[in-house]
């Protein structure tokens, strides 16, 4: 097919060029004299991403996944009771693993379109009186519904009943994307991933660490071998790994945190929301159909989960973007399958990239018989985007008719001088 894919799933993202040029690199020797600074590189970068001055970060050649176990069995032991709250697929999983290693999982259901249960956490843990949960498990943007959490609060709910169980986050779909702060909110494991906001291919699975969840993993006995943080922590201190690591991926990474860097973090978080804003006037104000986040607080800034008409398969909606339109989109997981379909906007993305996914996704939508007004999408995005200043580093701040005026005399005495 002529053109090219137009790849709006929710991780993998897409790779900026200049990305993709970094990790154009002959490969070399990981054990050599000059590796430790690429080791030392990354590892200062991560922290600066994460905001944390007391957290360690680790990285290992595996996807986020990988890191949910890293998390669990360097911290915990068998039998240890963990409070988790199932919202969507991917907080689903994540308790699935503790399952599967032998933990004993408190699970808080939730409708799915909401996200973590601040009130019933807090209940929760100050009834815990003898402290029997050793830690909280809480997904910080649940891909699957386009939900976001409020991690601050959980910590908050930890706090107030003088708690200590350790806080694990999973920020694989917002580290990078949406505003996080491992410090101000006292994450003891926050588990990422390279695919998503950092703009590179899946295959880096990225985690950081507090000082209290390090003491801990000395006496966890869970049974942990390729990802114990002891022979991290052995082979970082000298700049190295305890095996081969990913060195494409890690200079990719290099050059990720560069981007973020000259964009700043702030302008970075306030693009993504910006850009999302748009997305949701095109679903909600041009085609006129609902979110799967139940309300405004649990919007997520870098996926949409768009809710079809009953009889209307979203399947069928992918399927038609897909082989009509080259486009990819997200499909609905779990207890949404085929209910709905998702637009991710995240990573490197800007208003007309996005207007792809939403024009895409309207025809496919009226090929498969959902009755949208024919370029409603754009015109609800566009309509956002114009009228609201765009982040710094985005693009050209927006201009009022008088302004426009004076700009239009001016070029014109340039091209008649």
């Amino acid at each position: 097919m002529a053109g090219r894919n137009f790849l709006f799933v929710p991780g993998p993202t897409n790779v900026p060029e200049r990305i993709q040029r970094a990790m154009m690199v002959s490969m070399e020797d990981h054990r050599s004299p000059n590796f430790p600074h690429l080791t030392h590189t990354i590892m200062a970068g991560l922290k600066d991403i994460f905001r944390t001055k007391e957290g360690t970060p680790f990285i290992f050649p595996s996807s986020g996944t990988g890191c949910w176990e890293a998390a669990l069995t360097n911290t915990l032991s068998p039998g240890d009771k963990v409070l988790a709250a199932r919202f969507g697929q991917f907080s689903h999983l994540w308790i699935d693993m503790c399952q599967r290693l032998g933990l004993d999982v408190h699970i808080v259901e939730c409708e799915w379109g909401t996200g973590v249960p601040l009130q019933q956490f807090a209940d929760i843990l100050k009834n815990d009186t003898q402290h029997q949960f050793k830690a909280v498990l809480a997904c910080h943007n649940e891909t699957a519904t386009g939900v976001t959490s409020d991690i601050a609060g959980v910590r908050e709910a930890l706090d107030d009943a003088a708690h200590p169980a350790l806080l694990f986050v999973d920020c694989v779909s917002s580290l990078g994307c949406v505003d996080f702060r491992f410090d101000d909110w006292g994450v003891d494991m926050a588990v990422s991933g390279s695919q998503k906001g950092l703009m590179l291919p899946a295959g880096l699975g990225i985690l950081c660490v507090s000082p209290k969840a390090l003491a801990m993993h000395k006496t966890a006995t869970l049974r942990r071998a390729y990802f114990d943080l002891q022979d991290m922590l052995q082979s970082n201190a000298t700049g190295y790994f305890p095996y081969t690591p990913a060195l494409p991926l890690m200079y990719g990474l290099i050059e990720s945190m560069k981007m973020l860097s000259e964009e700043g973090l702030d302008n970075v978080y306030a693009r993504h929301h910006y850009l999302a804003e748009g997305v949701r006037a095109a679903v909600t104000q041009g085609w006129q159909l609902k979110l799967c986040a139940a309300e405004a607080k649990w919007h997520s800034d870098t996926v949409t989960a768009v809710m079809l008409p009953a009889g209307i398969a979203g399947t069928d909606v992918i399927a038609r973007a897909y082989r009509r339109y080259n486009l990819s989109l997200g499909g609905g997981l779990s207890k949404v399958a085929g209910k709905l379909f998702r637009i991710g906007h995240l990573g490197d993305m800007n208003e007309v990239h996005l207007m792809a996914a939403i024009n895409g996704a309207e025809m496919a939508m009226l090929d498969c018989g959902v009755e949208v007004q024919p370029g409603s999408g754009a015109a609800a995005a566009g309509n956002y985007w114009r009228q609201h200043a765009a982040p710094s580093g985005l693009g050209a701040p927006v201009i009022n008719k008088e302004e426009h005026a004076k700009h239009r005399i001016s070029g014109q005495a340039i091209l008649k001088s």
